[in-house]
């Protein structure tokens, strides 16, 4: 499928309460690592759009994800690209793929524009649980890192609720979370982070 909508819900960590959340669930002992390689215009045209693109590389796949908002979560347009394709795209060589470009082009964005700005790696468990996917990243960006409790849900009911009783179960402050790009973004541009999807 070349589109989905995602419903997920996010919270920060400290170390100790990742570790709680990790110990204390059946989550798997290893983790997945992937990359996230992050593109946007030089004026933050993608910004600007509430959108945000990203290639995933995770298990020597990668794929390329423009991310827009939708009334109930977010649209997600997802092209698969090759290993010499994704190396062309981080050093500036635009390849056109079927969905992406399109939806790109519907506002206005075209390839010429882009720029890459750089990645951020995720260390990943992940366990099905009471109908939610709960995800535990610790995730590296230059000098930062940091920990975060996600969940992903069929519905904004069941993600709220899981969300709520996860927090209160393991007496976790809910915290403002901004995406993975925000935060990104946030440790290279100053007082320019102001993204509104991942």
């Amino acid at each position: 499928m070349a589109q989905e909508i995602e419903i997920e819900y996010k919270n920060l960590l400290t170390k100790d309460e990742f570790e709680r959340i990790l110990y204390s669930l059946p989550f798997p002992n290893g983790a997945q690592t992937q990359t996230n390689h992050y593109f946007e215009t030089a004026d933050f045209s993608l910004k600007k759009n509430g959108c945000a693109l990203r290639i995933r590389e995770k298990n020597n796949t990668f794929t390329l994800t423009l991310k827009e908002p939708h009334d109930t979560g977010l649209l997600e347009t997802h092209d698969t690209l090759t290993k010499p394709e994704a190396v062309q795209w981080i050093n500036g060589e635009f390849v056109a793929k079927e969905y992406t470009s399109k939806q790109l082009e519907n506002k206005g964005i075209y390839l010429d524009d882009l720029k890459y700005f750089g990645s951020l790696t995720t260390k990943r468990r992940e366990l099905n649980y009471q109908d939610v996917l709960l995800v535990l990243d610790y995730s590296s960006y230059g000098d930062t890192s940091d920990y975060e409790l996600e969940i992903e849900a069929t519905s904004q009911e069941i993600g709220l609720k899981m969300m709520q009783d996860i927090l209160e179960k393991f007496n976790i402050k809910q915290r403002q979370t901004p995406n993975k790009i925000q935060r990104f973004f946030s440790s290279k541009v100053n007082n320019d982070s102001n993204y509104s999807v991942e």
